[in-house]
């Protein structure tokens, strides 16, 4: 997509070397999100570079995410070129969630194992963006940090592929407890709870960021994606399995060390 393309839906991508950087771009609105964006995140994803190793998701301003765009929750808006609940509602149920499909492939691409990912939170990161937040392999967090999976208090689910991954990290009943309530988790208790991997003052946000980006990218590029398939799926697994793959992966790893030393 086309850096116009992107701003017409409020995104913005950055590539310095091996690290993208993809920036919600909608400060007045809280980086507020829309199903264009979705769309242009699952588009952006399909087209990253393989020199790609890291993927940084950000938002413009003083705030990661509010969520869902209220325009999308807005009657009036329907018929028109703005994607809304009530124009969802029209298609038949299998209609809406294919539809709902789509718009997830804007947060999964974020697990693909050719890279690692990393949000970079600071202020509120609500509803679907802290399912965005969530997607992220990892995620650091300015010390003003409030996480809120709002859905329920609408009388909703989080569908945006949130799930698995807070379950993933902080376990089924705090999932559970943090869903249920719709209550504020701070930064401090993020990283208590395993929800972040680092609290860092405000300003220290982007300095942090860039300091984990490059420990990513110093070993073999082949070393971290491996470790990341392995690790993806391990909970899922049983030993047998694990250990197999593990051999596997650990054979491809020797032979990659042994051409490329062969060759200095």
């Amino acid at each position: 997509m086309t850096p116009e393309e992107l701003a017409t839906v409020g995104l913005r991508y950055d590539l310095a070397g091996p690290v993208a950087t993809i920036t919600l771009d909608r400060p007045e609105v809280r980086n507020a999100q829309t199903p264009a964006m979705w769309r242009a995140l699952r588009d952006l994803g399909g087209q990253l570079p393989e020199s790609v190793r890291v993927v940084v998701v950000t938002g413009a301003g003083e705030t990661f995410s509010a969520g869902l765009d209220k325009a999308m929750l807005d009657p009036r808006a329907a018929g028109g070129d703005t994607e809304t609940v009530a124009g969802l509602l029209a298609g038949t149920d299998e209609e809406i969630s294919a539809t709902i499909e789509v718009y997830q492939q804007g947060f999964t691409f974020l697990r693909d194992p050719r890279f690692v990912s990393i949000a970079a939170v600071r202020g509120y990161a609500v509803g679907a963006g802290f399912q965005l937040a969530l997607s992220c392999d990892l995620r650091v967090v300015a010390d003003d940090a409030q996480f809120c999976m709002k859905e329920s208090a609408l009388g909703l689910v989080p569908d945006l592929t949130g799930t698995k991954p807070l379950v993933e990290a902080v376990g089924h009943a705090r999932a559970l407890e943090i869903c249920a309530t719709a209550r504020m988790v701070g930064a401090e208790e993020a990283v208590r709870i395993g929800l972040a991997q680092a609290s860092v003052p405000a300003g220290g946000l982007d300095g942090a960021v860039a300091q984990l980006a490059g420990a990513l990218t110093a070993p073999l590029p082949d070393a971290v994606r491996e470790t990341k398939k392995l690790l993806q799926g391990a909970a899922d697994r049983d030993l047998d399995e694990q250990r197999r793959l593990e051999r596997e992966a650990q054979v491809r790893r020797f032979r990659e060390i042994a051409r490329i030393s062969s060759r200095s």
